[in-house]
């Protein structure tokens, strides 16, 4: 059968009884490995029991196909019922998960593991024709999905969390939900005796502090503060960070800016543009980035784009100290950015 995205979860916290088998598959990885996991300790509590949990992969199949009737037909010896884990699996191991599902005996869930497969995979269609079986897509976590992601697991933990720590903790998340889940458990190591999470855990835990001092500078250079432009490198440079990185942000910051201005023209509004940006602009940075798009037109971010790629070329090719030709390529981008369109 299939299972539809909106009922994943629910499934999976409660399979039916007369579900033998069931594959995760998909893009993102890390959520294959979470939902397999989480639907085996419905069986099993403790998946390193080796009197209830088998582990295959797809090398073992291959080699010996009558190994996952065996094992799904097997009786623990201590009592309950087991789980049977396949890692790895693909097209090419269809005919055995048909045989098994056939002819199957005892009451192992079998729970697998694959990669992506497209729509007409014989694998995916094995799953998806059976009864007794199931298939569950695992697509990447949307910009959509991830509050509910971030929530859940710190409720888990007793955790809450403020709508700004929210907004910053989901700025600093990607797709892959087996990252999500490493950020989000450090996250919860570090309020352990909190109720809630508060923005500066977020930022303790999370936060890159090269980059947030990175972005300080851009910030500066593209609304012309000198001033804070001054003191955001020599922050930079205590940190040691590399000059050449900078001027690649740099660069990643004013294409932002550059397609921002040219959607803006075609009737876009700019909250828009901000949101469809990946990464997205940091919430923190709404403003100042707006105050931007304002200040500079096409011409100039053109002219300090090429400003960025001839400075980064001078530090590849020159003996001249690469943070010297980073601070000045900055400063006369935030002279540029003083000027009156």
């Amino acid at each position: 059968m299939i299972i539809k995205p909106g009922d994943a979860e629910r499934f999976i916290a409660k399979p039916p009884a007369k579900i033998l088998a069931v594959l995760f598959y998909g893009p993102d990885q890390g959520l294959v490995h979470e939902r397999a996991e989480t639907i085996a300790k419905t069986v099993v509590d403790d998946l390193t029991d080796p009197f209830r949990v088998t582990e295959l992969d797809d090398a073992t199949l291959s080699a010996d196909p009558a190994r996952l009737a065996d094992e799904a037909a097997a009786m623990s010896m201590m009592g309950g019922r087991r789980v049977v884990r396949v890692r790895g699996a693909g097209n090419a191991h269809a005919k055995i998960f048909e045989n098994f599902l056939d002819g199957a005996g005892g009451d192992s869930l079998v729970v697998v593991e694959a990669g992506e497969l497209n729509k007409g995979a014989a694998l995916r269609k094995l799953f998806e024709d059976s009864d007794e079986a199931a298939a569950i897509a695992c697509y990447p976590d949307s910009a959509r999905d991830l509050p509910g992601v971030v929530r859940a697991v710190l409720k888990e933990a007793g955790l809450g969390i403020g709508a700004e720590a929210l907004d910053d903790a989901v700025s600093r998340l990607g797709a892959d939900r087996g990252v999500t889940r490493r950020e989000l458990e450090k996250l919860v190591l570090y309020a352990h005796g909190q109720s809630r999470v508060e923005l500066a855990d977020v930022r303790a835990v999370m936060g890159d502090e090269a980059e947030i001092r990175t972005e300080e500078a851009l910030d500066a250079a593209g609304e012309g503060n000198l001033p804070k432009l001054d003191r955001a490198l020599q922050r930079l440079w205590t940190a040691d960070m590399n000059a050449i990185a900078v001027i690649r942000t740099a660069l990643g910051h004013f294409q932002k800016l550059a397609l921002a201005k040219s959607a803006a023209a075609r009737g876009d509004s700019v909250d828009q543009v901000m949101r469809r940006m990946r990464p997205p602009i940091h919430f923190s940075r709404a403003n100042s980035f707006k105050a931007q798009l304002q200040r500079w037109n096409e011409e100039r971010i053109n002219m300090a784009l090429d400003q960025l790629l001839e400075t980064e070329a001078l530090c590849k090719t020159t003996a001249i100290p690469t943070e010297a030709v980073c601070s000045r390529a900055l400063f006369s981008i935030a002279a540029m950015a003083r000027l009156r369109n």
